[in-house]
């Protein structure tokens, strides 16, 4: 169903793949949005029990996508740097493939709290509490069904 990487001398390990989405902050959701466009839109994240959350207004371009094709995919990116050099970058990233889905209930209020604890780490509980008092974000989940990652071949003969 997925494409094996054709270079597979950059492939990463799904350990390393998974790393880059543990340590990341944010990274670039596409889906399918009106008229069968593509729509890529950046967001903060966290992966959380080998799944993706987000957070986003209750309606709008993201959730209307989502709802209509849940199928998704989402790219982070670790490492880019720019060698003019040599004409290339050294870079290295994750891409995920799964399917995207509104959560509510204990699962949404566990999301919440796994992105509060990686961007307001410290925070209080009664700082989350008058937070969320005016009213909850919708939660999204991916659900991970293909994860890969891919770095540059500078870094990858750097590491042998």
């Amino acid at each position: 169903m997925f494409r094996p990487m054709r270079r597979k001398k950059q492939n990463l390990s799904r350990e390393q793949a998974e790393a880059i989405l543990i340590n990341g902050s944010h990274g670039v959701l596409a889906c399918l949005g009106d008229d069968d466009y593509p729509y890529a839109v950046p967001l903060n994240y966290t992966y959380h029990n080998q799944t993706i959350y987000f957070h986003s207004a209750r309606s709008g371009h993201k959730l209307d996508a989502i709802r209509k094709h849940p199928k998704v995919s989402f790219v982070v990116v670790d490492q880019d740097e720019i060698v003019p050099r040599e004409f290339t970058s050294y870079f290295r990233s994750a891409l995920v493939f799964g399917q995207a889905r509104l959560v509510e209930g204990p699962e949404q209020m566990e999301a919440l709290h796994a992105l509060v604890d990686k961007f307001s780490p410290g925070e209080t509980p009664e700082a989350f509490d008058r937070e969320v008092s005016s009213g909850l974000p919708a939660i999204v989940a991916i659900t991970v069904e293909h994860l890969s990652g891919k770095e540059a071949i500078e870094l990858v003969r750097a590491r042998v």
